[in-house]
């Protein structure tokens, strides 16, 4: 009885024609296939462009910090006697590193901006992997104060 049903169902949609699938979304307008809503969607270069460099010209901020970190150093000389000074030597090199990677990430970061501004042609997932790559590459380094390290 189900097999007979099921068969007449079959005709039936054959004899009305394929069924046509409805899209909940408004309808196309003006020859836009993406509908009216899409015609509101803009993006303005000189905005991502602008962005791009006012993270890219934070790197010039961090290097003068950088240097002013190094001038600190000066002078300290060997380290062996005294606990104080070799700590200080170690949070340096820390420090050092950890600056260093935010210069290169402040550049990368706005570098992707920029272009992005250049080129709109890369989708919005293309855009994030390439975060993401800046994520994994310049990891916050993990914090190395209050320990006594073996002493």
């Amino acid at each position: 009885m189900a097999w007979d049903e099921w068969e007449q169902c079959k005709t039936d949609a054959a004899a009305n024609g394929s069924a046509q699938m409805q899209l909940n979304q408004s309808p196309s307008e003006g020859g836009n296939p993406a509908g009216p809503a899409s015609e509101d969607l803009k993006s303005d270069k000189k905005a991502w462009v602008a962005a791009g460099e006012g993270v890219t010209s934070l790197k010039v901020g961090v290097g003068k910090a950088l240097t002013k970190l190094a001038d600190g150093q000066a002078g300290l000389g060997d380290t062996g006697g005294s606990r104080s000074a070799a700590a200080q030597k170690e949070l340096y090199g820390s420090w050092k590193k950890y600056v260093s990677d935010v210069s290169g990430r402040c550049d990368a970061l706005g570098g992707l901006l920029q272009k992005a501004g250049h080129d709109l042609s890369k989708s919005d997932q293309e855009v994030k992997a390439e975060i993401e790559k800046l994520d994994v590459r310049y990891k916050d380094t993990e914090a190395v104060g209050g320990r006594t390290k073996g002493r």
